[in-house]
């Protein structure tokens, strides 16, 4: 079975070959049958025209013998062989018992069909004898001495070898066979040049569409004619300057939003810092206060809490937006590190941590400060303890591991748990905690270089953290 050609120069320059192979081959069967027939016609006609007009020159009694008549003789049959051979030809004379013969051959290499047709008309039949092929031609002449037919008459077999014909069908074949080839070749060269011609703008299109997709949105391209591709190069051109525009639009609109964003959450540090000093205040009174003003001041406390920590989620997130988030790196003895940020947040009884004290890594220690906070952070509001901090050094990097006990995220939620905003599950959607804390985490892990995942445990889950030697 032929494998069908896939890419689309390939079925161009396949089909437009197999059309003149087809063609050629037509056009050259057709020719070499006409040619053939043709020839073998004009070889038959001329046969039988030297056949009969010999024939017709036979000056001898034929037929039945009148009173004194002789019969034809040996000489006379032997003449009449000898005048219908020639070059390259044989010939059989039979009247009678008698038969004379010219060349090589002899009444056994006539066909049998032949002898019964030869009564009736002058006849032709093709055979081929000793691998050579041969036109027979087989008369017989009726009539008598006065020119009237008779019923007894002499008989002529006449061998024409067509080697002749045979070597002019031969080059007729090689001429038609070298013609077909090389038109085959020049339709090859045609269907390559043609091929290339239709591909080049299908090819400039690609690219085209290809730097669209990499961003250089005010990538175009010259239109050339007024055909089917010109008009889809317009096309394009047309839908690359919508794309542009849009895409230009969208950025404006994303940057106003990201500005809009920091100027808010700059504007609320100072309302906020006020807030934070009340609350401080309003703390230390609220185990003086009746129970329902003690809950309402509590209340309060957690969400200015709640909306510090927004605000300060957001103001790093502008960062990252705007680009300006950047790394100090020094070494940082690991161990240590996430010892003081459990300590700093008091967590340092709930949570256990598994590192080897002359662990060491290159790092930012404030941006992995943020990592650990917001990973554990997550684990003890979202899972169960035991929550366990495991580090170790690997080949080409450090990894974090942090794990909770708890129900674990559901299966669907896993894909966008480090989504801005996102909250697993509709319980989650007045949890403490912005919804920013694990993007947060991922956008410093990144910035260092590293990657950071999440994994369903049975129980509870698992992020896991990658940073490389920097």
């Amino acid at each position: 079975m032929i494998p069908r050609p896939t890419g689309l120069r390939t079925r161009l320059v396949f089909t437009f070959t197999l059309v003149a192979v087809t063609a050629s081959l037509l056009v050259a069967t057709i020719g070499y049958e006409l040619a053939k027939t043709a020839l073998l016609t004009r070889t038959e006609a001329a046969s039988l025209d030297l056949v009969t007009k010999e024939l017709a020159t036979i000056d001898f009694p034929i037929g039945k013998l009148r009173p004194g008549e002789a019969a034809p003789t040996t000489r006379e049959l032997d003449r009449v062989a000898h005048a219908l051979a020639g070059p390259g030809r044989s010939a059989l004379v039979e009247y009678g018992t008698l038969v004379a013969t010219e060349g090589p051959m002899s009444l056994s290499d006539v066909p049998n069909e032949l002898h019964g047709r030869a009564k009736q008309s002058v006849v032709t039949q093709r055979k081929l004898i000793d691998g050579e092929l041969y036109l027979i031609v087989g008369a017989e002449v009726y009539r008598d001495n006065a020119g009237r037919p008779e019923s007894t008459g002499l008989q002529a077999f006449v061998f024409f070898p067509l080697r002749d014909d045979e070597r002019q069908l031969d080059t007729l074949r090689t001429t038609l066979a070298q013609t077909g080839l090389v038109i085959v070749l020049s339709a090859l060269g045609v269907a390559l040049l043609s091929a290339r011609q239709v591909l080049l703008p299908v090819r400039r299109l690609s690219a085209a569409a290809q730097a669209l997709g990499q961003g250089k949105l005010d990538t175009r391209l010259p239109v050339h004619g007024r055909d089917e591709l010109a008009g889809l190069t317009a096309r394009f051109n047309d839908a690359a300057a919508a794309l542009e525009l849009s895409v230009s639009e969208l950025r404006s609109l994303e940057a106003m939003s990201r500005r809009f964003v920091a100027d808010v959450s700059h504007e609320l540090r100072t309302p906020l810092t006020a807030m934070t000093a009340v609350a401080d205040m309003l703390s230390d009174e609220a185990d003086h206060l009746p129970e329902a003003p003690a809950q309402a001041v509590r209340l309060v406390l957690r969400e200015i809490e709640r909306l510090r920590e927004l605000v300060e989620h957001l103001i790093e997130i502008s960062r990252f937006d705007a680009g300006t988030a950047t790394l100090n790196l020094e070494p940082v003895n690991v161990a240590d590190s996430i010892q003081d940020c459990l300590e700093v947040r008091g967590w340092s009884d709930q949570v256990t941590v598994t590192a080897s004290q002359g662990l060491t890594a290159n790092l930012d220690p404030s941006r992995f400060d943020v990592i650990v906070a917001n990973l554990v952070g997550n684990a003890l509001k979202h899972g169960l303890p035991p929550v366990v901090v495991t580090a170790r050094a690997t080949e080409n990097g450090l990894e974090v591991k942090v794990r909770d006990h708890g129900r674990g995220i559901p299966h669907e939620a896993l894909p966008h748990v480090f989504d801005r905003f996102f909250k697993a599950g509709a319980g989650r959607a007045r949890s403490h905690g912005s919804g920013l804390g694990l993007a947060i985490a991922r956008a410093n892990v990144q910035l260092h270089g590293g990657t950071i995942s999440v994994r369903a445990q049975h129980p509870g889950t698992l992020f896991t953290v990658w940073l490389p030697h920097i």
